[in-house]
């Protein structure tokens, strides 16, 4: 048996690799998170909680785990970027320093470090391709900058100590499962418009022109993907792109997730509002190189993922409103 560590795992992505992973014999599954994981997530798998920035804790969780799935972290949208930048470089480092270095210390097998399509911030190639990021300027957001110093931190445990590592960068994650923030812009995009839609809002309220461009990706194809990636040989040591490929813009995904919530099309119009000094204008990676060398590919059209989503915000509208 094969035991993996999912650390972030009661999150929005990391819910969805644990129900992966769980799903096949082949693992066995030690969740670390500092929240309480949900009542399924405790009965299948081994609970770890704790904050993994101190090193006891860190390799109290890794101890007798084979691989890593690194997940914890501070992610949101595009204004949790903006109103947390120190917070998140100081947590994130903390995270790479006690994981990482348990992982080195306990032999592990592999390391999967799952990053972010931010490091592509700056991209000025289209699709864009794992190659990329050697020569993309760097980051402008502490968000960006963090996600990248850990695909760094991971080329650097492999180069001194050849610890085995997997790199795999999610693009616009989406799905059941992550509640609106608290204002606008702290949560993903979808969640974010799902629930203005849901609240009545004509125009429809968006960050910028709305020509921007996304790649949604469902967090059931990211969690495949990551699983994957570990489990195949083709993975050692290589960074994968973890996407879907339709390149939608902002005011398209808009439309997409009025008809989602039941409107009227005739009635959709758009309210743009001033954006953020960080907001990426296209994001449309190259995802050849995951279908080629692991044979995955994403599998859920977006529309029907974000209709499964609007349903699922409205069933839980009483957890978060």
């Amino acid at each position: 048996m094969t035991k993996v560590l999912v650390t972030g795992g009661a999150g929005t992505i990391g819910r969805a690799v644990v129900e992966r992973l769980s799903s096949d014999a082949d693992w066995e599954v030690r969740v670390s998170d500092y929240r309480e994981p949900p009542v399924w997530m405790r009965e299948a798998c081994e609970v770890h909680q704790g904050d993994l920035r101190d090193p006891d804790v860190a390799r109290d969780a890794v101890r007798g785990c084979t691989h890593v799935i690194h997940l914890a972290a501070i992610v949101g949208g595009i204004a949790n970027f903006h109103k947390l930048p120190h917070t998140l470089l100081e947590m994130n480092t903390g995270l790479y320093n006690g994981v990482f270095r348990a992982a080195l210390d306990e032999q592990v097998e592999r390391l999967l470090y799952v990053s972010s399509s931010m490091v592509f911030e700056n991209a000025t190639e289209f699709p864009t391709t794992e190659a990329h990021v050697h020569g993309v300027p760097t980051p402008h957001s502490a968000y960006g900058f963090s996600k990248l110093a850990g695909e760094i931190y991971c080329r650097a445990l492999h180069d001194e100590h050849d610890l085995p590592y997997t790199i795999c960068r999610p693009f616009n994650a989406y799905g059941p499962g992550e509640a609106p923030g608290d204002e606008p812009g702290i949560a993903h995009i979808v969640p974010d418009l799902i629930v203005k839609v849901q609240a009545g809002l004509r125009p429809l309220p968006i960050f910028g022109s709305g020509e921007q461009t996304r790649t949604l990706t469902h967090t059931r194809d990211i969690a495949d993907g990551i699983v994957t990636a570990l489990a195949s040989p083709a993975g050692v040591n290589e960074d994968f792109n973890i996407s879907a490929g339709e390149e939608l813009s902002v005011a398209e995904i808009a439309r997409v997730v009025w008809e989602a919530c039941g409107r009227d099309p005739a009635e959709f119009e758009l309210e743009h509002q001033p954006s953020f000094e960080v907001d990426v204008q296209r994001r449309w990676p190259d995802v050849s190189k995951a279908k080629e060398l692991l044979g995955w590919e994403a599998q859920i059209p977006v529309r029907d993922g974000i209709a499964e989503t609007a349903e699922w915000l409205a069933d839980h509208r009483v957890e978060w409103a």
